[in-house]
């Protein structure tokens, strides 16, 4: 079940509300201007919902003991109220740093977030998780496509203020378009560029190399801190243009650990043991590094008290 709240979606997930920012407005599927107010449903900000509701169903985890709501995905901390519980989410530069003192902080996005908290709460220690939305490769690994199978050279996929300005390119994908047709895009492509953050978060979780481009409908704070959290810098990462991203190809993988996210992870809202799953959690762990391409993880490797057939990706 879906309600609104403002600019915000929440979706009922076994009990506990995932937020994502979903406003309405005035704009046609491609940027321009619309008669009729409608929903944004950016691709991105529709992983909030998908990822939680993915790692609830692998964690094994029950109903809600009592209703919550959680924030993950997105800059969306200023939405957040008392009582709110973070999971990964970041802060907006567009609307200043102001964050509600009630919040619940599991984990941020990423080290510019976590000295935004510093700053506005002095909360100097918040976790620095990354981004949710690398997760998406190890929950839903039917979406995986082997490099020599990718029908795309390359994918564009801009930020949804810079939508227009890009309709003339052939290989622009709408963030706009159903989730599983940009996800599905994404994964059959051998290059990801664009300004749209989760373009970019998502084709890493896919094992596709991807670079961000720069923006000027965007402050540059959410790229650094997703840049940041998963060692790489972000000077060197950023392109200037659409055409310097596609001639440099992609960025180095992430130098990310999944396992501080997937341990931080709510559990409690769901009434479950503090103690998070050790088996389930390792076994997303190994998928998302075996996407990475990291041998010493391979998904065939032998276990102790692992059953190797629960490993396949």
């Amino acid at each position: 079940m879906t309600r609104r709240d403002g600019q915000l979606g929440l979706v009922d997930v076994r009990g506990v509300e995932v937020a994502y920012w979903d406003p309405v407005r005035s704009t046609g599927p491609w940027g321009a201007p619309a008669r009729f107010p409608r929903p944004i449903r950016n691709f991105g900000d529709l992983l909030a919902p998908r990822i939680v509701r993915a790692l609830v169903r692998e964690l094994g985890l029950g109903a809600a003991d009592a209703p919550r709501r959680l924030l993950s995905i997105g800059s969306i901390l200023h939405f957040g109220r008392e009582g709110d519980v973070v999971w990964g989410s970041g802060v907006n530069a567009k609307v200043g740093q102001a964050v509600s003192a009630g919040l619940d902080i599991r984990g941020v996005r990423g080290p510019r977030t976590q000295a935004a908290l510093a700053k506005a709460l002095g909360m100097p220690g918040a976790a620095i998780l990354g981004d949710p939305g690398l997760l998406l490769g190890a929950l839903e690994p039917g979406l995986i496509v082997p490099a020599g199978r990718r029908r795309h050279a390359a994918s564009i996929i801009p930020n949804l203020n810079d939508l227009a300005t890009l309709t003339s390119r052939r290989q622009v994908v709408n963030p706009r378009w159903p989730i599983g047709n940009v996800l599905r895009r994404i994964a059959n492509s051998r290059l990801v560029v664009g300004s749209s953050l989760h373009g970019i978060v998502v084709a890493e979780s896919l094992g596709v190399p991807a670079r961000v481009v720069r923006t000027g409908a965007e402050d540059r704070l959410k790229y650094e801190d997703y840049y940041l959290s998963t060692g790489r810098d972000p000077d060197d990462a950023i392109a200037r243009t659409v055409d310097d991203a596609l001639a440099a190809g992609g960025v180095a993988p992430p130098a990310w650990d999944p396992l501080p996210m997937l341990s931080a992870f709510p559990l409690d809202l769901w009434g479950a043991s503090t103690d998070p799953p050790e088996f389930a959690i390792d076994r997303i762990a190994r998928r998302w590094h075996a996407i990475a391409g990291n041998a010493e993880y391979s998904l065939s490797t032998p276990q102790t008290g692992v059953d190797r057939s629960e490993h396949q990706a």
